[in-house]
């Protein structure tokens, strides 16, 4: 059993939506299902925990598909779990690999090619409702 921390202190405290949607506390992998995005290629996604304040979602891609160039109100962290991915963000293009990390700030285009079979674990703040079912 692990002992219940203390509250933060003042200057951390951080300020969120109230909730008002919210996944289970426990999110199985195997009890979401895939599926189908609209981007080129076989892309698709679980989303797998939420609330009103933050998302993650998983992302599968197959080699030579692509995220296409876009851009959404929410900031993102994106952890690359595996595979290899030519990345776009603003001006920017790099390519990255499993144990990368990147980041996107609120409105900024970004997108990937996927160059070797790989998934990406996405965050976004707040969640994306559009991804609601």
């Amino acid at each position: 059993m692990q002992e219940k921390s203390s509250p933060s202190p003042a200057a951390e405290q951080v300020h969120t939506l109230p909730v008002t949607v919210q996944s289970a506390p426990f999110v199985l992998d195997s009890d979401v299902d895939w599926e189908r995005t609209p981007d080129p290629g076989e892309v698709c996604r679980k989303v797998m925990a939420y609330n009103d304040n933050m998302m993650m979602v998983k992302v599968r891609f197959k080699a030579g598909s692509c995220g296409l160039l876009h851009c959404h109100p929410h900031c993102q962290i994106t952890y690359v779990a595996s595979g290899v991915f030519e990345f776009t963000i603003g001006q920017e293009t790099k390519t990255v690999h499993a144990g990368d990390m990147l980041m996107m700030l609120a409105n900024e285009p970004h997108g990937c090619r996927c160059l070797e079979d790989g998934v990406l674990i996405d965050t976004f703040t707040p969640m994306r409702k559009t991804f609601l079912k």
